[in-house]
């Protein structure tokens, strides 16, 4: 079985524009595959596209605007976890020897039609995922006596995180007491400890060990993988807890030979602010008791380790691109080129990626 490394990576700047998918797809490739060393179009053997948008055979439409003749040539969906979806198949093409080299782009517009799983009757008219969001905060807080401003820290944290990242929806800070005085949404829940959907594109390039060395000077090995779907239906979910995050995380740690000590940097799916306090504590980097008090050293001591690009609350959420953009995130901490967001001597990376309350996790692990 292959090794496979990440070569090359590019992304859009994520906005509230609704954008044309296919340009934006165009964008991201393009800064992708001018990122890599001495690359011939005709070694990319897959393209693989992933977004919940509603239009068709957006691989082909890629494949010929970018001037690629891949053998392997899809879409792929799975609500907000498509992104690593589809680095996870790419993955799986070169590692069994099917393809040496698969590109692999994010896209989402800000008005995509992915928001709702109208198959999931059990949510009856809470059918947004602002009410799941609230009801998994709700839950949190009776729990684990989780506070109004541990919540608000997340999002405090990840904003001021976003500043830096040249690609993020805001580059605008807002303070612990900012957001606890935002709209109030539902009972739980403020403007402000939501994500936001917009539209924006990410991409990057995976190949096989032998092409990786003759394109990038420092490819970055996805060492551990997991994944794990226990169900559709929000209301099968036990809501203090995101038992496929801790399924697919055990897989991955497994298949990497680590534990969670080893993690420099992680990206987590923060798509309501409880969310990344459940992610850290099913990660196994501390405790759902000590989740929130985890989080608020973090930033106190502006500890960069968890989402250092400003996570979802921050940088933006367009689905089909945000796990791809979690990945380009670590992939760049491993690098050393994550500038003014940088985690000093980071070697192990871990991407979390979730859909629909939580239903379904993908993990990964990179090592550089």
């Amino acid at each position: 079985m292959s090794k496979v490394a990440i070569v090359g990576t590019g992304q859009t700047k994520f906005s509230k524009d609704d954008d044309n998918i296919e340009k934006l797809l165009f964008e991201s490739a393009s800064n992708c595959l001018q990122s890599t060393n001495n690359l011939d179009l005709n070694n990319i053997d897959g393209v693989l596209v992933s977004t919940n948008n509603n239009s068709k055979y957006l691989g082909a439409i890629l494949s010929e605007t970018m001037g690629i003749q891949p053998k392997i040539s899809h879409s792929i969906e799975h609500l907000c976890s498509s992104g690593t979806n589809a680095i996870i198949s790419a993955y799986a093409y070169i590692s069994s020897g099917l393809s040496d080299m698969v590109l692999v782009s994010g896209v989402e517009s800000a008005t995509n039609p992915g928001q709702v799983l109208e198959w999931d009757k059990s949510r009856g008219i809470l059918e947004h995922p602002i009410y799941w969001g609230s009801m998994l905060t709700k839950s949190h807080k009776r729990k684990f006596q989780t506070t109004e401003e541990e919540l608000a820290i997340v999002s405090a944290k990840n904003h001021k995180q976003a500043i830096d990242n040249p690609f993020a929806y805001s580059n605008e800070p807002r303070t612990i007491s900012e957001v606890m005085n935002s709209k109030q949404i539902t009972d739980d829940l403020r403007i402000l400890d939501c994500s936001r959907s917009c539209s924006g594109s990410s991409s990057i390039l995976l190949a096989s060990e032998e092409k990786a060395k003759t394109l990038s000077d420092q490819p970055i090995w996805i060492t551990g993988i997991g994944q794990k779907t226990t169900s559709a239906s929000f209301t099968k979910n036990i809501l203090e807890e995101i038992e496929s995050t801790r399924i697919a995380v055990n897989s991955a740690y497994k298949m990497a030979k680590i534990e969670p000590k080893n993690i420099d940097v992680v990206e987590v799916h923060d798509a309501f602010s409880v969310c990344e306090l459940m992610a850290v504590s099913e990660l196994g980097i501390t405790s759902n008791e000590k989740s929130g008090e985890f989080i608020r050293n973090l930033f106190n001591t502006e500890n960069r380790m968890v989402n250092p690009r400003g996570g979802l609350i921050g940088a933006g959420h367009p689905l089909g691109a945000t796990g791809i953009s979690q990945t380009i995130e670590i992939t760049n901490q491993l690098q050393g080129k994550a500038n003014k967001r940088q985690i000093s001597n980071a070697t192990t990376g871990l991407i979390h990626n979730m859909s629909a309350a939580g239903t379904s996790s993908s993990i990964m692990v990179l090592k550089n």
